[in-house]
């Protein structure tokens, strides 16, 4: 990765998908940095006929209607979400909450792990094991639409400024 910790840009982000245990298929990404730029995307390439009951209670009555720009190509997808994340010269620094499937989501835009872009980080720090770190502060309640993609990039942004105000009371490291 280039560039220095005086350019890192925190981006926060959520994946909604469809898995069934061996696959991870992208439904909805949001994402948002620390300035508050947001990008948000929904994949015409998901097949709805695979989601489970949960998926299709809690994430697909939450898209917006097909005709919606945000909806795009996971082409597409892949390269509006490269330009958000790098437009700025900045270093990403990726944020997620239980992240490791978001990650896997995100970085299976690029295909294969060693197709990702050098400025794309090969990995997406966790906020819920940040949370467990500095003492597990009450954070900000989930909104009401929760696992809307963008809605929950937006309280991950708001999880992490809790976190990071007690880490930074209480001294810990980065």
């Amino acid at each position: 990765m280039t560039g220095t910790y005086a350019d890192l840009v925190r981006f926060f982000y959520d994946c909604e998908f469809i898995e069934d245990g061996q696959t991870i298929e992208l439904v909805s990404i949001g994402m948002v940095d620390e300035s508050g730029r947001e990008f948000y995307a929904v994949s015409t390439e998901f097949d709805a006929s695979r989601a489970g009951a949960w998926v299709r209670q809690h994430v697909l009555p939450q898209l917006p209607p097909p005709a919606d720009p945000c909806w795009r190509s996971r082409a597409r997808i892949r390269e509006d979400l490269y330009e958000f994340m790098t437009s700025r010269g900045s270093n990403p620094e990726l944020w997620a909450w239980y992240a490791a499937y978001d990650h896997v989501a995100l970085a299976q835009l690029w295909g294969a792990m060693p197709m990702l872009p050098s400025r794309i980080p090969k990995f997406t720090r966790d906020l819920r094991q940040r949370w467990e770190d500095v003492g597990k502060p009450k954070l900000p309640a989930a909104p009401e639409n929760a696992h809307d993609a963008l809605a929950d990039a937006r309280h991950n942004l708001e999880r992490w400024k809790v976190i990071e105000e007690v880490r930074k009371k209480r001294g810990f490291a980065i």
